[in-house]
Protein backbone atom coordinates (compact mmCIF):
# COMPACT_ATOMS: atom_id res chain seq x y z
CA UNK A 1 0.00 0.00 0.00
CA UNK A 2 1.49 3.36 -1.11
CA UNK A 3 0.65 6.40 0.91
CA UNK A 4 1.65 9.28 -0.38
CA UNK A 5 3.22 12.06 1.86
CA UNK A 6 5.87 14.54 2.38
CA UNK A 7 8.73 13.99 5.08
CA UNK A 8 7.01 16.66 7.08
CA UNK A 9 3.30 15.47 6.34
CA UNK A 10 1.57 13.01 8.80
CA UNK A 11 -0.50 10.89 7.49
CA UNK A 12 -4.21 11.95 7.92
CA UNK A 13 -6.04 9.44 10.00
CA UNK A 14 -3.36 9.62 12.54
CA UNK A 15 -3.89 13.04 13.18
CA UNK A 16 -7.18 11.92 14.42
CA UNK A 17 -5.46 9.73 16.87
CA UNK A 18 -2.87 12.03 18.03
CA UNK A 19 -5.96 14.41 18.81
CA UNK A 20 -7.26 11.59 21.36
CA UNK A 21 -4.00 11.07 23.25
CA UNK A 22 -3.30 14.56 23.34
CA UNK A 23 -6.79 15.13 25.18
CA UNK A 24 -6.19 11.83 26.97
CA UNK A 25 -2.78 13.73 28.18
CA UNK A 26 -4.61 16.68 29.54
CA UNK A 27 -6.61 14.81 31.88
CA UNK A 28 -9.69 14.82 29.40
CA UNK A 29 -11.92 13.26 26.89
CA UNK A 30 -12.15 14.01 23.27
CA UNK A 31 -14.89 15.85 22.17
CA UNK A 32 -16.16 15.69 18.78
CA UNK A 33 -18.87 17.99 17.38
CA UNK A 34 -20.99 17.02 14.76
CA UNK A 35 -22.20 20.28 11.75
CA UNK A 36 -24.04 19.32 8.65
CA UNK A 37 -22.64 20.89 5.65
CA UNK A 38 -24.60 23.81 4.26
CA UNK A 39 -26.53 24.17 7.48
CA UNK A 40 -28.46 26.77 7.66
CA UNK A 41 -25.69 27.97 4.80
CA UNK A 42 -22.87 26.73 3.30
CA UNK A 43 -21.17 29.40 4.39
CA UNK A 44 -22.48 29.64 7.80
CA UNK A 45 -21.82 25.81 8.21
CA UNK A 46 -17.66 26.19 7.96
CA UNK A 47 -18.10 29.42 10.65
CA UNK A 48 -19.73 27.68 12.71
CA UNK A 49 -17.09 24.40 12.62
CA UNK A 50 -14.27 27.00 13.01
CA UNK A 51 -16.01 28.21 16.01
CA UNK A 52 -16.30 24.47 17.87
CA UNK A 53 -12.86 24.56 16.75
CA UNK A 54 -11.62 28.00 18.53
CA UNK A 55 -14.27 26.52 21.32
CA UNK A 56 -11.56 23.35 22.31
CA UNK A 57 -13.14 20.84 19.70
CA UNK A 58 -10.61 18.09 19.31
CA UNK A 59 -12.16 16.41 16.13
CA UNK A 60 -14.77 17.59 13.94
CA UNK A 61 -17.31 15.46 12.08
CA UNK A 62 -18.84 17.58 8.93
CA UNK A 63 -22.24 15.77 8.10
CA UNK A 64 -22.94 15.06 4.30
CA UNK A 65 -26.40 15.77 3.66
CA UNK A 66 -28.57 12.49 2.40
CA UNK A 67 -32.12 12.32 1.25
CA UNK A 68 -32.22 8.44 3.40
CA UNK A 69 -30.29 9.40 6.28
CA UNK A 70 -31.18 6.01 8.10
CA UNK A 71 -28.95 6.31 11.61
CA UNK A 72 -30.64 10.33 11.75
CA UNK A 73 -33.32 11.13 14.01
CA UNK A 74 -35.70 13.92 13.04
CA UNK A 75 -33.28 16.79 14.34
CA UNK A 76 -30.28 15.83 11.95
CA UNK A 77 -32.86 14.57 9.05
CA UNK A 78 -34.41 18.24 9.10
CA UNK A 79 -31.11 19.96 8.93
CA UNK A 80 -29.93 17.97 5.79
CA UNK A 81 -33.28 18.48 4.18
CA UNK A 82 -32.80 21.54 4.59
CA UNK A 83 -29.23 21.71 3.43
CA UNK A 84 -30.18 19.22 0.58
CA UNK A 85 -32.99 21.96 -0.47
CA UNK A 86 -30.64 24.92 -0.44
CA UNK A 87 -27.95 23.11 -2.64
CA UNK A 88 -25.72 21.31 -0.78
CA UNK A 89 -24.08 18.50 -2.90
CA UNK A 90 -20.76 16.40 -2.26
CA UNK A 91 -18.72 18.58 -3.81
CA UNK A 92 -19.78 21.56 -1.75
CA UNK A 93 -19.34 19.54 1.27
CA UNK A 94 -15.86 18.93 -0.02
CA UNK A 95 -15.24 22.61 -0.46
CA UNK A 96 -16.91 23.01 3.11
CA UNK A 97 -13.81 20.86 4.15
CA UNK A 98 -11.32 22.57 2.32
CA UNK A 99 -12.28 25.89 4.07
CA UNK A 100 -12.02 24.76 7.23
CA UNK A 101 -8.89 22.43 7.26
CA UNK A 102 -7.90 25.93 5.78
CA UNK A 103 -7.97 28.30 8.66
CA UNK A 104 -7.75 25.45 11.97
CA UNK A 105 -5.37 22.07 12.35
CA UNK A 106 -8.65 19.93 13.99
CA UNK A 107 -8.50 16.74 12.55
CA UNK A 108 -11.85 16.74 9.93
CA UNK A 109 -13.99 13.36 9.81
CA UNK A 110 -17.15 13.36 6.93
CA UNK A 111 -20.16 11.43 7.47
CA UNK A 112 -22.10 10.46 5.22
CA UNK A 113 -24.31 7.22 3.50
CA UNK A 114 -23.13 5.08 0.89
CA UNK A 115 -24.59 5.70 -1.99
CA UNK A 116 -23.69 9.19 -2.51
CA UNK A 117 -20.21 7.87 -2.32
CA UNK A 118 -21.04 5.55 -4.88
CA UNK A 119 -22.44 8.00 -7.56
CA UNK A 120 -19.24 10.26 -6.70
CA UNK A 121 -16.70 7.22 -7.13
CA UNK A 122 -15.14 5.65 -4.54
CA UNK A 123 -11.71 6.29 -5.44
CA UNK A 124 -12.13 9.65 -6.52
CA UNK A 125 -14.07 10.41 -3.00
CA UNK A 126 -11.53 9.39 -1.23
CA UNK A 127 -9.51 11.11 -3.21
CA UNK A 128 -10.92 14.32 -3.19
CA UNK A 129 -11.70 14.22 0.69
CA UNK A 130 -7.62 13.68 1.24
CA UNK A 131 -7.02 17.01 -1.27
CA UNK A 132 -9.44 18.77 1.07
CA UNK A 133 -8.18 18.59 4.70
CA UNK A 134 -10.44 15.43 5.81
CA UNK A 135 -8.74 12.67 7.72
CA UNK A 136 -11.60 10.31 8.19
CA UNK A 137 -14.93 8.74 7.09
CA UNK A 138 -18.21 7.58 9.20
CA UNK A 139 -20.15 5.55 7.06
CA UNK A 140 -22.90 4.74 9.06
CA UNK A 141 -25.07 2.08 6.72
CA UNK A 142 -21.72 0.27 4.94
CA UNK A 143 -21.25 -2.89 7.70
CA UNK A 144 -17.32 -3.63 7.95
CA UNK A 145 -18.31 -7.47 6.09
CA UNK A 146 -19.00 -4.74 2.84
CA UNK A 147 -16.97 -2.57 3.44
CA UNK A 148 -13.85 -4.22 1.82
CA UNK A 149 -13.33 -1.63 -1.25
CA UNK A 150 -13.63 1.34 0.82
CA UNK A 151 -11.35 0.62 3.02
CA UNK A 152 -8.55 -0.14 1.09
CA UNK A 153 -9.34 2.90 -0.86
CA UNK A 154 -9.15 5.13 2.57
CA UNK A 155 -6.33 3.42 3.50
CA UNK A 156 -4.56 4.21 0.18
CA UNK A 157 -5.22 7.95 0.86
CA UNK A 158 -4.35 7.92 4.53
CA UNK A 159 -7.87 8.22 5.75
CA UNK A 160 -9.28 6.21 8.42
CA UNK A 161 -12.75 4.49 8.31
CA UNK A 162 -14.48 4.58 11.30
CA UNK A 163 -17.06 1.94 12.37
CA UNK A 164 -19.93 2.26 14.40
CA UNK A 165 -20.67 -0.46 16.94
CA UNK A 166 -24.19 -0.27 18.85
CA UNK A 167 -24.78 -1.96 22.09
CA UNK A 168 -26.40 -5.11 20.83
CA UNK A 169 -23.20 -5.80 18.81
CA UNK A 170 -22.41 -9.50 19.44
CA UNK A 171 -18.53 -9.92 20.51
CA UNK A 172 -17.40 -11.64 17.97
CA UNK A 173 -18.34 -9.10 15.17
CA UNK A 174 -16.52 -6.63 18.15
CA UNK A 175 -13.77 -8.35 17.98
CA UNK A 176 -13.54 -8.18 14.00
CA UNK A 177 -14.26 -4.60 14.18
CA UNK A 178 -11.46 -4.03 16.63
CA UNK A 179 -8.85 -5.67 14.85
CA UNK A 180 -9.78 -4.16 11.16
CA UNK A 181 -9.65 -0.77 12.71
CA UNK A 182 -6.21 -1.81 14.81
CA UNK A 183 -4.97 -2.90 11.01
CA UNK A 184 -5.45 0.42 9.79
CA UNK A 185 -3.98 3.64 9.55
CA UNK A 186 -5.98 5.55 12.64
CA UNK A 187 -8.57 7.08 14.24
CA UNK A 188 -11.15 5.69 16.87
CA UNK A 189 -14.48 3.25 17.62
CA UNK A 190 -17.61 5.01 17.68
CA UNK A 191 -19.94 3.22 19.80
CA UNK A 192 -23.12 4.07 19.73
CA UNK A 193 -24.80 4.61 23.09
CA UNK A 194 -28.16 3.10 22.58
CA UNK A 195 -29.99 1.18 19.59
CA UNK A 196 -31.76 3.66 17.27
CA UNK A 197 -31.35 7.08 15.82
CA UNK A 198 -29.69 9.77 16.90
CA UNK A 199 -31.13 12.78 18.90
CA UNK A 200 -30.95 14.42 22.16
CA UNK A 201 -31.43 12.74 25.51
CA UNK A 202 -32.27 14.20 28.92
CA UNK A 203 -30.77 10.72 30.62
CA UNK A 204 -27.74 8.25 29.35
CA UNK A 205 -29.32 4.56 28.62
CA UNK A 206 -28.12 2.76 32.22
CA UNK A 207 -26.50 0.15 30.28
CA UNK A 208 -23.97 2.09 28.79
CA UNK A 209 -20.85 2.10 30.99
CA UNK A 210 -21.31 -1.81 30.59
CA UNK A 211 -21.24 -1.88 26.97
CA UNK A 212 -18.02 0.26 26.98
CA UNK A 213 -16.36 -1.94 29.39
CA UNK A 214 -17.43 -4.97 26.80
CA UNK A 215 -15.64 -3.24 23.84
CA UNK A 216 -12.68 -1.84 26.21
CA UNK A 217 -11.93 -5.75 26.77
CA UNK A 218 -11.51 -6.09 22.97
CA UNK A 219 -9.48 -2.35 22.36
CA UNK A 220 -7.28 -2.98 25.49
CA UNK A 221 -6.22 0.63 25.51
CA UNK A 222 -4.93 0.16 21.74
CA UNK A 223 -7.72 2.20 20.01
CA UNK A 224 -9.35 4.76 21.46
CA UNK A 225 -12.96 4.93 21.89
CA UNK A 226 -15.66 7.37 21.08
CA UNK A 227 -19.57 7.26 22.22
CA UNK A 228 -22.15 9.10 20.62
CA UNK A 229 -26.09 9.55 19.71
CA UNK A 230 -27.96 11.51 22.88
CA UNK A 231 -25.24 12.88 24.39
CA UNK A 232 -25.87 17.18 25.04
CA UNK A 233 -24.89 18.21 28.70
CA UNK A 234 -21.89 18.75 30.25
CA UNK A 235 -22.84 16.17 32.47
CA UNK A 236 -23.42 13.57 30.07
CA UNK A 237 -19.65 14.57 28.42
CA UNK A 238 -18.30 14.25 31.74
CA UNK A 239 -20.15 10.72 32.85
CA UNK A 240 -19.26 9.82 29.18
CA UNK A 241 -15.90 10.34 29.53
CA UNK A 242 -14.65 8.99 32.58
CA UNK A 243 -15.05 5.42 31.28
CA UNK A 244 -14.58 6.18 27.14
CA UNK A 245 -12.07 8.10 25.47
CA UNK A 246 -14.38 10.20 23.57
CA UNK A 247 -17.62 11.99 23.01
CA UNK A 248 -19.55 12.84 19.97
CA UNK A 249 -22.20 15.75 20.20
CA UNK A 250 -24.09 16.39 16.95
CA UNK A 251 -28.36 17.06 17.54
CA UNK A 252 -27.69 19.22 20.50
CA UNK A 253 -25.57 21.42 18.11
CA UNK A 254 -28.35 21.50 15.80
CA UNK A 255 -31.07 22.57 17.84
CA UNK A 256 -28.95 25.13 18.93
CA UNK A 257 -28.12 26.47 15.75
CA UNK A 258 -32.21 26.16 15.05
CA UNK A 259 -32.66 28.78 17.64
CA UNK A 260 -31.22 31.21 15.57
CA UNK A 261 -32.81 32.73 12.64
CA UNK A 262 -31.20 33.15 8.95
CA UNK A 263 -30.74 36.77 9.04
CA UNK A 264 -27.51 38.48 8.62
CA UNK A 265 -27.79 39.93 12.43
CA UNK A 266 -28.09 36.21 13.62
CA UNK A 267 -25.22 34.74 12.43
CA UNK A 268 -22.90 36.61 14.36
CA UNK A 269 -24.64 35.47 18.19
CA UNK A 270 -25.13 31.92 16.78
CA UNK A 271 -21.59 31.41 16.20
CA UNK A 272 -21.11 33.00 19.82
CA UNK A 273 -23.24 30.35 21.08
CA UNK A 274 -21.55 27.17 19.50
CA UNK A 275 -18.47 28.64 20.59
CA UNK A 276 -19.40 29.01 24.31
CA UNK A 277 -21.58 25.85 24.36
CA UNK A 278 -18.28 23.85 23.12
CA UNK A 279 -16.28 25.50 25.65
CA UNK A 280 -18.14 24.17 28.33
CA UNK A 281 -18.49 21.21 27.14
CA UNK A 282 -14.76 20.39 26.85
CA UNK A 283 -13.38 18.74 29.90
CA UNK A 284 -10.29 20.08 31.34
Amino acid sequence: MQIQTTANEMVPATRITHAFALAKAQGRGALVPYFMCGYPSAEQSIKLALAAAEGGADVIELGMPFSDPLADGATIQHAGYLALQRGMTIKGCMEVARQVSAHTTTPLILMGYYNPLLAFGLERFCATARANGVCGLIIPDLPPEEADTLYALSQQHGLALIFLVPPTTPNERIERIVNLMLNGLGGFLYCVSLSGVTGSRAELPPHLRNFIERVHGYTKDRLPIAVGFGLSTPAHIREVTSYADGAVVGSALVNLIDQYGDTEEEQAPQIEAIRHYIQSLVQK
